[in-house]
């Protein structure tokens, strides 16, 4: 079984490209293509163990780029054609109380574009690319793999706000969380890498786009980011947690609608808006460390609020046995991992200098006198889908349906 993995950014695509037998999952290829609507888009693509290559490539939309992504996978070999794809499996990011693993149908659709305003920067294109391959490829199942799956399992005290209840009940208004295929991922290999000895897990997924996440016995029991992902942490051009009640303040004065004011919290806030550097961490890194008061500080404001969501998770947890750092930011800052470990001896969290400097790939950065391990996990959310997916098709296919509308 061939599946397709499509990670569909605001204007980026990425993908890979596994297959799926008896021995479990093998990935083949994998690649993405950034820059879309706009001048000087790359292609990059490369067969798994082998370096990514990149050449130009100019796609209008996030079609042209899926088209591009299987005529680059058919040109390479690893792929006969669009028709040897048994199934393309979306990271989907929000579809309300939708189950986490589905056939995409017009249910689901409709579920993501009622969803559009939640998540702005995901749903509408990962919409307008799932109903054209529909079109293209009726033949094909298309399966969405909703973020918020994973963390089903947080208890009700931490899943609801204190708003009117009706808001709950008629629309939906409550806590979903998201990265799930990342904690997913985080929660099944510290569960290898440990035996199952790590229970208690605090997982910093910290990236363009951020979030913490508690985690017991492999469950998800809170998270930090709330009804939307431009909730919880600041972003890299998200505003992370806000009081609603300043937008009245910013809209009386700038006569800003309430749609114009919440673009700009979604897209021109955040570390990029705080930094004035843009959101990327490590260009905020070295802004600072020459002495740009303005990103020193957007940095400070970043590492506060990760540190105050593992504060709040170690008493959540009782304490942990493991602290984790994925995603662009958590895997490849030394200075993030430093800061946000600093001062934590008391919750018995100690970091290693040498080891943290040196930190690549998948490692622990503990002390030896630290009771809690630390470690550097890169993620694999790609891994997490592909296998969803798999499993829901043979579920279907036991059950003697192998009808995609069925």
């Amino acid at each position: 079984m061939n599946i397709l993995v499509a990670n569909i950014g605001s204007t980026s695509f990425k993908f890979r490209l596994f297959e799926h037998a008896a021995g479990g999952l093998e990935e083949l290829a994998r690649g993405g293509i950034d820059r879309i609507g706009a001048c000087g888009g790359r292609l990059s693509f490369g067969r798994a163990g082998s370096e990514l290559i990149a050449r130009p490539c100019q796609c209008a939309d996030h079609v042209e780029a899926l088209r591009a992504g299987l005529e680059e996978l058919s040109a390479a070999g690893v792929l006969a054609g669009p028709e040897a794809l048994d199934a393309v499996a979306f990271k989907a990011v929000m579809g309300g109380d939708i189950d986490p693993v589905v056939l995409v149908d017009e249910e689901v659709l409709s579920a993501m574009e009622y969803y559009a305003a939640v998540a702005p920067a995901h749903n509408p294109p990962c919409v307008a690319a799932m109903r054209a391959l529909r079109r293209a490829m009726p033949d094909t199942p298309l399966v969405a793999v909703f973020e918020p799956g994973f963390h089903r399992t947080i208890p009700p005290r931490r899943r609801l706000y204190a708003c009117p209840p009706a808001w709950a009940e008629r629309f939906g208004i409550r806590r979903y969380g998201y990265h799930g295929a990342s904690l997913r991922y985080i929660a099944e290999r510290m569960a290898e890498l440990t035996a199952g000895r790590a229970r208690r897990i605090v997982a910093c997924h910290l990236g363009g786009s951020s979030s913490v996440c508690a985690i017991r016995e492999g469950e998800s029991v809170a998270a930090s980011m709330g009804f939307s992902p431009q909730s919880g942490l600041p972003q890299g051009a998200r505003c992370g947690d806000f009081d609603p009640f300043a937008l009245a303040v910013v809209a009386r004065e700038t006569g800003a609608s309430l749609e114009e004011l919440l673009g700009q919290l979604a897209s021109g806030a955040g570390l990029a808006g705080l930094s004035g550097t843009g959101g990327d961490v490590r260009d905020i890194e070295s802004a600072a460390g020459s002495g740009d008061e303005r990103a020193a500080l957007a940095l400070e404001v970043y590492i506060t609020a990760v540190r105050d969501y593992v504060g709040a998770y170690l008493v959540e947890l009782g304490g942990a046995d493991a602290l984790v750092f994925t995603g662009g930011v958590g895997q490849n800052s030394a200075l993030v991992r430093q800061r946000v470990c600093e001062g934590l001896d008391f919750a018995g969290i100690l970091l290693d200098a040498g080891k943290n400097a040196a930190a690549e790939g998948e490692c622990r950065i503990d002390a030896g006198a630290s009771l809690t391990a630390i470690w550097v996990i890169p993620t694999n959310e790609e891994y997490i889908v592909a296998r969803q997916a798999a499993e829901l098709l043979a579920g279907m296919k036991q059950r003697g349906n192998s009808d995609p509308d069925g």
